[in-house]
């Protein structure tokens, strides 16, 4: 199993490194324009936000959205390719447990997701310096966050149908949940009934714990934030599943 596992996870990381002007070079160019436009241009008339300067509270929540974004293409287009060109179809026949394949496809969108948080974490030492509060924090939260939209990319691509498909939940979900999950402002200063909304949101409390690694500043409790996530993972990993081994829009 082992062998198994390790062959798709290298051929996930080869299939974005070779391809690193596509896949890992586009966000470290899109975080510093948000870093220009956001937090050099308007972060001095905002001030601070939680007790931290406007510049420093952006740029938890930018590293995480550059996470999720990647760990969810990167499962959602590999997938939904094995598909289209039926690989998928020989490694089902193949006695590799279904167990094997998901944690291969996860761990390679767990493995883009780090390279480009490391790339961007980079870009972003080089406008502002700044210490990580807590290691063991930020770590905890990429990795659960990385495995959540990986799962979450996975399962559209078993039931995506065309190349269209596997961009409608990127564009009209996952990037509104992203914006309106505090990552440039505090849930704080919304109005009471849209906080108790933003409760909902679980990539509120994603940013929240990132920032709290980052910062030692949160809105949320972490274990709260955690168990969410723990939970929310545990979920799609069952559904991932279930919808392998009835071959969902794989097996013809």
């Amino acid at each position: 199993m082992w062998v198994q596992y390790k062959t798709i996870v290298i051929k996930e990381i080869l299939r974005f490194s070779r391809i690193w002007v596509q896949t890992i070079f586009p966000p470290i160019i899109t975080t510093s324009l948000y870093l220009l436009i956001f937090g050099g241009l308007m972060g001095e008339r905002i001030g601070q936000m939680q007790g931290v300067g406007y510049l420093q509270f952006i740029i938890p929540g930018i590293i995480l959205m550059t996470v999720i974004q990647n760990s969810y293409a990167n499962t959602v287009s590999s997938f939904f390719l094995a598909k289209f060109n039926h690989s998928i179809e020989e490694m089902l026949v193949s006695p590799v447990p279904y167990w094997v394949i998901l944690l291969g496809y996860i761990s390679g969108g767990v493995a883009r997701g780090f390279f480009v948080g490391i790339g961007v974490f980079i870009a972003v030492s080089l406008f502002i310096d700044f210490q990580i509060y807590s290691l063991p924090v930020t770590l905890i939260t990429f990795l659960l966050t990385a495995i959540l939209f990986s799962l979450a990319g996975f399962i559209n691509a078993i039931f995506a149908q065309s190349f269209d498909d596997i961009s409608i939940v990127p564009t009209f979900i996952l990037m509104p949940m992203t914006y309106l999950g505090g990552m440039f402002y505090s849930v704080e200063i919304l109005p009471e009934f849209w906080q108790s909304v933003s409760q909902f949101n679980p990539i509120y409390y994603m940013v929240d714990s990132f920032r709290l690694g980052f910062l030692g500043t949160s809105t949320t409790n972490f274990f709260t934030s955690i168990f969410v996530l723990i939970v929310m993972i545990f979920v799609l990993t069952m559904l991932s599943l279930y919808l392998l081994k009835k071959g969902v829009n794989v097996k013809t």
